[in-house]
């Protein structure tokens, strides 16, 4: 009977400690990313947000400042998702790949992806840039959105989900 008080006492503490390892080994990636990310983006994790909204045909990506006067990291967000619009058409993915790594969920595939099966438009927001992601193959669709799910998580408190669009073409708020 003490065994199996023990043994059970053993199982609930391990239970409990899961979401601690789990926590720890989660922000120790997200400080990873942003070392990494530092070297990629030329703007600061720490004074932009990152907004990822999923759509039927692909998603939105958002980055702004989180103080909105802040000019120099309105200008670097502007120059990036240029940059980053650029390369994404040309296929390359190099950047996130720096940042998050080769096995990065989604990338493989969108690297994969033949010219003009995925569209990616940039315009300038309030303070920030946006990057429209738009495909007509659902695969390719899933792999934005796992690539979006990686980076919420990857960025930690500097991302944030937006709200699932149903509509093409919708701008989230």
């Amino acid at each position: 009977m003490k065994e199996t008080i023990f043994f059970t006492t053993l199982m609930v503490m391990a239970g409990l400690a899961a979401p601690f390892e789990s926590f720890a080994a989660d922000a120790q990636r997200q400080a990873e990313v942003a070392q990494r990310g530092a070297e990629v983006m030329p703007f600061s994790l720490e004074a932009t947000t990152h907004i990822f909204t999923k759509s039927v045909d692909g998603g939105i990506q958002q980055v702004i400042a989180k103080n909105p006067a802040d000019s120099v990291q309105i200008r670097l967000i502007r120059t990036h998702l240029r940059e980053i619009q650029t390369q994404f058409q040309r296929g390359d993915f190099s950047g996130p790949a720096r940042t998050h790594g080769t096995d990065m969920p989604g990338l493989a595939q969108l690297r994969a992806a033949k010219p003009g099966q995925v569209s990616i438009a940039y315009k300038d927001i309030e303070g920030g840039g946006e990057l429209s992601y738009r495909s007509d193959d659902p695969k390719l669709v899933s792999s934005l959105h796992e690539w979006f799910d990686a980076q919420l998580s990857d960025h930690g408190a500097d991302a944030m989900d937006g709200h699932m669009h149903h509509h093409q073409g919708m701008t989230p708020p």
